[in-house]
Order: C-alpha cells, then structure tokens, then sequence
C-alpha cells in the first residue's frame, strides 16, 4: 500500500512539472467535436516553511520546525454550450484533512512526514444564463470574501448553490449568493449542514471601486461524534454574521486595495457546548475583525506587490475546522485550530519569468485565552498552466 502511494505521488508530480515548465500557455490546439469542449488546467506549488518561537496552549515550548512541501491540482471542464458546464478536480493532501492540500517531502527537524493521498475535492454541475447562476456538486463556499480568515479555500463542500451576480442596480451592480451544504469532517465523511445567504453591492465612486458584503452563515452541528474535527467544532451550532468592505484605487499608478471584515456568531453556548474549546474560553469569545491592505498587483512579468493584515478572530467567531491554516501551527498533524488569537502577516509577492509567482509570508500571533503564541514564514514558489 505504501509502495502504491509514493508511486501515484510521483506519477502526478511529474505531470506537474511537465505542465508548470512549459513557456506557453495551456489551451489545447483547435479541434472539433468533444475535445472542443475539454479544458484541462491546473497548478503546482513548493513551499518552504518555518516555524519557531511556538508555546502550546498549555505553557510548554514546541520544537522548532523547518519542511518543504508541495501542492498540486489538476482540473478538467467539460463545456458544451456558454450556459452548461462540468468541472473536476484531483489534488495532494491527507484525505482526513479539510484544510490542507499540501504533502510534507521533507522535513528538515526530523518529524514526521505525515499521510499523503489524492482527493477529488471537487465534482459539480454548474448552468448560468443572463445574471443567473446555480450549481450542485462539490465545490468551494459561494460566497464574496478577500482572505481566508472566515473560510479556507481549500475546504469544499457537498450541496447546491444559486444565485444573482452583477445585477445593474443604480450606479452599481448587486449579487446574491445562497447556498446550503453538508460540512466536511476530513475529505471523505461529513458532520452536519450549513445554509448561506448574502448580498454583495458594488459601485465606483471617485475613481475608488468600492464593494461593500453582508450575510449570514447558519452551522447545525451534529450529535453524533466527528471523525477528524476538533475542539467540539462538530458539535456546536454557529449563526456567523459576516458584513466586508473593501476600497481599491490607484496611487501614483500603483493599485491599492484596503479592506475590513467583521464576523459576530449569534449563539449562546452552555457548558456542554463550551466542551473541548480552548482553556479560558468563554461564551463571550463570538467576534472577529480583520483590516488588511495591499499595494501592487501580481499578473505579469515583474510585478510586485506587498501587504499587511491584522486579525482578532475569538474562538467562537467562525468554526476554527474551516478557516485559514496559514497563520499558526496550533492543531493537530490533521486539523488545524485556527481561532482564539490575535496576530499580524506581512506579505511580499512578485513574478518571476514564465509565470512563476513568488509570495514570502510572515505571520506572528499569540493566543486571547491562554498561553498558545508563535511565529512562521512561508515561501511559496507557484506555477499555473
């Protein structure tokens, strides 16, 4: 089995680099029929990281880690018509895991490796006509976000989604984004469901383009005992409320994006409900917010771009199996606990010729309620094709 496992590793590596070491682009050459309607693309990315300065949240020094890892994704199309479509996609990452789609090739502190695999993490039917949409499968969170402190990307989810996008409105255009879903537990089980509702606006005033988001997420938990969740996220019922601005504009040229989310859950919890959560936690802990800017743009050869952000995410604000894993080591070797701190990012990014993009992160953040703290750096090296 493991011999089988290293063996489609290595298979759907060298597809990869095969695709990312092409200068041209990825559209297949002109033909009729089927293959007219097949679009394959996909990604890869190497990653060195770093973490160190680390205190669990029981007050003793984690280890120093250093490891390079990878991802990739491979995604096929199928679009008969410009209103119909199908999409796939195939990536790494452990199969108990939600969150993360990266697979550890080495880790240079003599840790372990943990579990690899392929995921079809998404496999949905999607039909739009006019400013309508909808689509049933698996697939991402349909909803307007500019980061992943609410939601990760990389956590998919089984259901159906419809909505309106860019609906003419005044000077501006609005959208509505509705959605209701089975909540992953890993990649292969689920654990309870989620229903979705917001409204996006969008105009432009003064040469700023401002849009401005407001919805709700509604959690209902499950009674039975999660496989992979942690911290009694499985188990807890969360009424998210979600509103986001956001400002971009140009300055000497330069594109300028500024932005800030506000998360409120709505939900008491008692005592068997606070079960699992973090020491010092308390019904209280239901807030987030998160300011963030950007200066510069990453499309083409010899851009640059660099940001910052700061987040106060409390530990009931958003369910910590679904946000970000960027920011903290905190969890475990399959799930990330992503909630319960405050802490800072600073960003570089730039591409690089053939379109590799570079992205240097540091991250510093330090627990609300206990002792938990750390720092890490992420440099990622990514090819589309």
């Amino acid at each position: 089995m493991e011999n089988k496992t290293y063996l489609k590793r290595t298979l759907l590596l060298a597809s990869l680099m095969v695709g990312t070491a092409l200068p041209g682009t990825s559209q297949a050459t002109e033909s009729s029929g089927f293959m007219n309607m097949l679009d394959f693309y996909g990604d890869f990315r190497f990653r060195f990281e770093e973490d160190w300065g680390s205190t669990s949240s029981s007050g003793a020094k984690r280890s120093d880690r250093a490891r390079a890892r990878i991802r990739g994704r491979l995604s096929l199309k199928i679009k008969p018509n410009e209103f119909f479509e199908i999409n796939t996609r195939l990536r790494t990452g452990n199969k108990d895991n939600q969150q993360s789609p990266h697979w550890t090739i080495a880790d240079f502190s003599n840790n372990s490796h943990g579990a690899g695999g392929l995921v079809f993490d998404k496999w949905y039917a999607k039909a739009k006509k006019d400013h309508l949409w909808a689509w049933g499968g698996r697939n991402g969170i349909p909803i307007w976000k500019q980061n992943e402190l609410l939601w990760d990307d990389d956590v998919t989810l089984i259901g159906g989604g419809a909505g309106v996008k860019n609906y003419a409105i005044g000077s501006g255009k609005l959208s509505l984004n509705t959605a209701y879903v089975l909540l992953p537990d890993g990649t292969r089980e689920n654990h309870g469901e989620m229903a979705i509702g917001q409204l996006v606006y969008s105009t432009k005033l003064n040469n700023i383009a401002w849009t401005a988001a407001g919805g709700v997420l509604v959690l209902d938990a499950d009674s039975s005992t999660p496989d992979y969740l942690r911290q009694g996220n499985g188990n807890r019922d969360y009424t998210i409320w979600v509103a986001n601005l956001q400002a971009k504009t140009e300055v000497s040229g330069l594109p300028v994006s500024l932005g800030f989310d506000f998360m409120h859950n709505n939900e008491d919890y008692n005592a068997a409900e606070l079960a699992g959560s973090p020491t010092g936690t308390t019904d209280d802990d239901t807030e987030a917010y998160v300011f963030q800017i950007r200066v510069g743009k990453k499309k083409s050869q010899g851009d640059w771009l660099i940001g910052y952000s700061y987040a106060h995410i409390e530990t009931f604000a958003v369910n910590g199996s679904y946000a970000q894993d960027d920011w903290m080591r905190w969890g475990s070797s399959k799930q990330t606990d992503a909630t319960d701190f405050e802490g800072h990012e600073v960003r570089l990014g730039y591409v690089l010729p053939w379109r590799w993009k570079v992205l240097a992160r540091y991250y510093n953040v330090e627990s609300k309620n206990n002792p938990q703290d750390g720092q890490r750096f992420r440099l990622d090296f990514n090819r589309s094709f």
